[in-house]
């Protein structure tokens, strides 16, 4: 039998400074340990800064490695974007600063590949998880999370940890009618998912938070709180 194929997306924005490194690591770490026929996408979302110019760079020297360029910015959309072109049997995605361990792959991708799970996500709140952030970023997180399990009804723990894997059926089913296209897509991809009837599994991380993050945590849980709300709303109407 084949080995499944996958294809890892990197949503970027103005990330000339580490770029080079940190993909640089992911494939040598995919070349010395992964089972999968692998990829890479780099999804250059509204850049400004020379981040095109290295990806397409990259690309031209790894044959594995293949960019996509957009002029809005939006994790979400970046993700859309990736795996509407793709057609591996996996996808996944992960944040360029790879504050999540790579170690956390295998468990990560291994329940897609058996067919156990069509949703594989990295979780910072398993007990297991050993996590390294300020206390103001862990609250804030652990609020919306929980925030998110009580509005939403569903039952998972962390749904923003940029380390996720799905299957072809949830790229062809759930990403397409996923509306938000920013930081909130996430959250909004594992409720409709979930409502759905899709197995969600979660595995435990190590995560460090990147203190050079570009996240603005409260404006970015401040949208994700509006869009929990929508959601809410569309499901009270039945919509």
């Amino acid at each position: 039998m084949c080995p499944a194929t996958l294809e890892i997306a990197l949503p970027v924005l103005n990330e000339e400074r580490c770029l080079e490194t940190q993909v640089s690591t992911l494939i040598s770490r995919l070349s010395s340990s992964c089972p999968y026929e692998w990829s890479v996408a780099i999804v250059d979302n509204g850049s400004t800064d020379s981040t095109w110019e290295i990806a397409s760079r990259i690309a031209q020297r790894e044959s594995r490695v293949r960019t996509l360029h957009l002029e809005q910015p939006g994790r979400g959309r970046a993700l859309k974007a990736a795996w509407a072109s793709s057609t591996t049997d996996i996808v996944a995605y992960m944040d360029i600063d790879l504050s999540t361990d790579l170690d956390a792959l295998a468990p990560l991708l291994d329940p897609i590949a058996a067919g156990s799970a069509d949703i594989s996500i990295g979780s910072r709140l398993l007990p297991k998880s050993q996590v390294t952030r300020s206390v103001r970023r862990e609250i804030i997180s652990r609020a919306y999370n929980r925030i998110a399990r009580t509005m939403l009804r569903y039952p998972v723990r962390d749904a923003q940890c940029g380390f996720k894997a799905m299957n072809r059926h949830v790229v062809q089913t759930i990403v397409p009618v996923t509306k938000d296209e920013s930081w909130f897509f996430d959250t909004e991809l594992l409720v409709l998912a979930w409502r759905r009837g899709l197995r969600i599994t979660e595995v435990p991380v190590r995560w460090v938070e990147d203190e050079d993050s570009r996240v603005r945590v409260v404006n970015t849980a401040i949208d994700d709180l509006r869009g929990i709300w929508r959601l809410v709303r569309n499901s009270d109407s039945g919509s």
